[in-house]
C-alpha cells in the first residue's frame, strides 16, 4: 500500500446485511428481517465480498451455503454489529436517563416477594423505562449479566464474582416454619443449634437459598445429614411443612405469602443473632449506566421500608 493510500472498509449495512443471510441462510428471508430489498440484500453482500476479497457464499439455484471464509467472518461481522448496538445504547442511556431498556434478572427466591415494589416503583417514576424481567436461578443470572444478556441482577449477595458491583439493599431475618404441632412452632429466641435435630425440608440444589439454608445448618453444629425431601419453590416447600413433612427456613419477606396459604403453620423467631441473608442489586464494574443503577437502588431502599427488613445504608 502506497503512502496516502487506504484500504476500502465495509460499511455496516454490509456487514448487516451479510450477517441476516448468514444466520437465514436465505435472501428473501434476511432480506423480510432487516427490512431491505432482496436485490439491494444481494447488491451489499456481493459489494462485501468485493471489499474484503474473499467469497462468502456458495449460492446455488435451491440455497445458500456458508464458504469456509464467510463461516469465520460471519462472526466476526455479528460481533462487530453487537459492539456497535452497544455503543448505541450507551449513547442513548447518556441523552436520556431511565429510558429504554432495562434486562433485570432476579433469583425464584426473590422474585414474587419484592417484584410488586419494584414494578410499582418503576411505574411511578420510571414511566419511560422498559423494564423486562427473567426470573432464573443465580448461576444462570450470572452468566447471563456477564455475557451482556441481563442488565442488572436482584439477588442474594455476596456472589464473589469479578467485575461485578454489588449494590445492598437490605438484610432479612430467616425464621422457623414447622407444622402446628411441632415443639418450636411460634416460639421466640429460638437457638441456632436447634437446627442440629431438626428434620429440614430444602430446596432443590442450584438454589441459592438452599445453600444459603445449608451454611446456617453448618454454624450451628450440624452435620451433613441427607436430606431425603427437596421441592423446586417456596411455596411446595411450605405445603410440605404444613402436611407434617418436616420443617424449613425462609426469609423474612417470603413469610407473609407463602404462610397465608395454609392454616396449618407456625413461625417460630431465632434468637438474637438470627440468621440473615443479604439481597442486592448487582451491575457490571464500570457499567455505562452505573449512575442510573445507584439511583434506582436508592429509591428501592427508601421503597421497601415497610418491610420486615433492615435497609442498607447507601454505599454498604
Amino acid at each position: 500500500m502506497t503512502p496516502g493510500t487506504r484500504k476500502r472498509q465495509p460499511s455496516l449495512a454490509q456487514l448487516r446485511a451479510f450477517a441476516a443471510v448468514a444466520e437465514h441462510l436465505h435472501f428473501r428471508d434476511a432480506a423480510a428481517a432487516i427490512g431491505m430489498s432482496q436485490p439491494a440484500l444481494s447488491g451489499a453482500v456481493s459489494a462485501l465480498e468485493e471489499t474484503l476479497g474473499v467469497t462468502l457464499l456458495e449460492r446455488t439455484t435451491r440455497k445458500v451455503l456458508l464458504s469456509p471464509a464467510g463461516a469465520r467472518i460471519a462472526a466476526r461481522a455479528r460481533a462487530v454489529l453487537d459492539e456497535v448496538g452497544a455503543l448505541m445504547e450507551e449513547a442513548e442511556a447518556v441523552r436520556a436517563p431511565f429510558t429504554g431498556a432495562l434486562r433485570l434478572g432476579v433469583i425464584p427466591t426473590v422474585a414474587p416477594y419484592l417484584l410488586p415494589t419494584v414494578l410499582r416503583l418503576v411505574h411511578d417514576a420510571y414511566p419511560d423505562l422498559d423494564l423486562q424481567v427473567h426470573e432464573e436461578q443465580t448461576s444462570s443470572l450470572v452468566e447471563g449479566l456477564a455475557a451482556g444478556r441481563l442488565d442488572l441482577l436482584l439477588l442474594a449477595v455476596p456472589l464473589g464474582v469479578q467485575g461485578v458491583t454489588e449494590l445492598p439493599l437490605f438484610d432479612e431475618d430467616f425464621v422457623l416454619v414447622t407444622p402446628l404441632d411441632h415443639w418450636l412452632g411460634g416460639r421466640e429466641g429460638i437457638p441456632r443449634e436447634a437446627l442440629r435435630e431438626l428434620n429440614l425440608l430444602l430446596l432443590d440444589e442450584g438454589h441459592c437459598l438452599r445453600d444459603q439454608a445449608l451454611d446456617i445448618c453448618r454454624e450451628a453444629g450440624r452435620g451433613d445429614a441427607p436430606v431425603t425431601t427437596t421441592a423446586a419453590g417456596l411455596s411446595t416447600l411450605v405445603q410440605l411443612v404444613a402436611g407434617g413433612l418436616g420443617v424449613t427456613l425462609l426469609p423474612r419477606t417470603a413469610v407473609a405469602v407463602e404462610t397465608s396459604r395454609s392454616s396449618q403453620l407456625l413461625t417460630g423467631y431465632f434468637a438474637d443473632p438470627a440468621p440473615t441473608r443479604r439481597v442486592a442489586l448487582a451491575m457490571r464494574t464500570g457499567a455505562a449506566r452505573a449512575a442510573e443503577y445507584e439511583e434506582l437502588a436508592g429509591a428501592l431502599r427508601v421503597a421497601l421500608r415497610g418491610m420486615p427488613v433492615k435497609i442498607s445504608p447507601s454505599g454498604v
